[in-house]
């Protein structure tokens, strides 16, 4: 598998035909991911009493570590997914964040929905994403086209190679 095909792989989108669908999943994509900033803004402004009350909580080891990887991957995958760039390894490393939320809030309060709503519901539309993807009009849609096109040129090239080798031997 060459480099070309994984690319393709991770950038390909969901081409439904339906753009009130389409329109619909952009507006649930960026508002998924501009939210998630404001949750890692959150985290940096108190990292140590994040880290105390959240991450030592559940029994991680190096807390103020742990609750740095929570906020950059907040900060950082949050824009990747509003723009539909790099979108399902971004909703991933979201979903693995909101899975161990979800975890802190259960062993904190049992399951009790009141307090693993959010993180449930984030976990939800982060999971959707990285099964998913970012849709038609996404960052990853023009990759992906342009991605095909070289695939295709490529293909082209190795399937006439052949043919020119013939002609050549004549």
């Amino acid at each position: 598998m060459n480099i070309i095909s994984i690319a393709t792989a991770i950038f390909r989108p969901n081409f439904s035909t339906n753009y009130v669908s389409q329109i619909a999943w952009t507006i649930f994509r960026v508002v998924a991911g501009v939210f998630m900033i404001h949750n890692g803004l959150d985290k940096l402004g108190n990292i140590e009493g994040f880290a105390i009350a959240y991450v030592q909580y559940i029994g991680l080891p190096f807390p103020i570590f742990f609750s740095y990887c929570a906020a950059f991957t907040e900060l950082l995958a949050g824009p990747l997914v509003a723009l539909g760039l790099f979108t399902r390894p971004a909703a991933f490393g979201l979903l693995f964040t909101m899975s161990v939320a979800m975890y802190h809030h259960i062993k904190l309060a049992g399951l009790s929905v009141t307090s693993i709503e959010l993180a449930g519901l984030y976990a939800v539309c982060y999971l959707f994403l990285t099964v998913n993807g970012p849709g038609l009009f996404s960052v990853d849609s023009l990759i992906y086209g342009w991605l095909s096109s070289k695939s295709s040129d490529m293909q082209d090239k190795i399937e006439s190679a052949p043919a020119k080798e013939v002609a050549l031997n004549k």
